[in-house]
């Protein structure tokens, strides 16, 4: 594995939108695998491809309940609405005001090309938002309602959410 370096608001290629992964083999398992070593590295819950430079529809998370790796991710049902703080590692030390939906299902292949369904609620229903995303070229700061001064948070959380 291998940290990779995360681009940074004002790259171009973080407003491009991702290709579809097509091929299921060493070269993605070592994408994913760095992947979740840099998100680690820099303390954050979630990265896309995009973000390390790569326009390939692949993200990783993990809030806390385990790593989710998630290849051509689909939201395919939302609910409900949350209203909350978000950063990125793309835009450190930003923070701003998003809603998202508390509840969404994603359907996704893994490393593997095996297809899954994950039906996620609260922080984990807005790392997933968060990050598909990326694939899409959205970040954050585009959606946010307003941006937050330094004092306004409780526990900032430089990380992708």
């Amino acid at each position: 594995m291998a940290l990779r370096n995360v681009l940074k608001l004002g790259e171009e290629t973080l407003r491009k939108r991702a290709r579809e992964v097509t091929a299921f083999d060493k070269r993605l398992a070592q994408l994913l695998d760095d992947m979740y070593e840099t998100m680690k590295d820099s303390d954050g819950v979630g990265l896309a491809a995009p973000q390390v430079g790569i326009l390939r529809r692949a993200v990783v998370i993990d809030v806390g309940e385990g790593l989710h790796e998630m290849v051509n991710p689909v939201i395919t049902f939302t609910d409900g609405d949350q209203y909350g703080a978000e950063g990125c590692l793309s835009v450190p030390g930003e923070y701003g005001m998003v809603h998202r939906p508390s509840r969404v299902t994603v359907e996704y292949d893994d490393r593997d090309g095996v297809h899954q369904t994950l039906q996620a609620q609260d922080y984990l229903a807005v790392a997933v938002c968060h990050e598909l995303d990326h694939l899409d070229g959205v970040l954050f700061v585009d959606k946010a309602d307003r941006m937050l001064d330094p004092d306004e948070l409780e526990e900032p959380k430089e990380a992708d959410q």
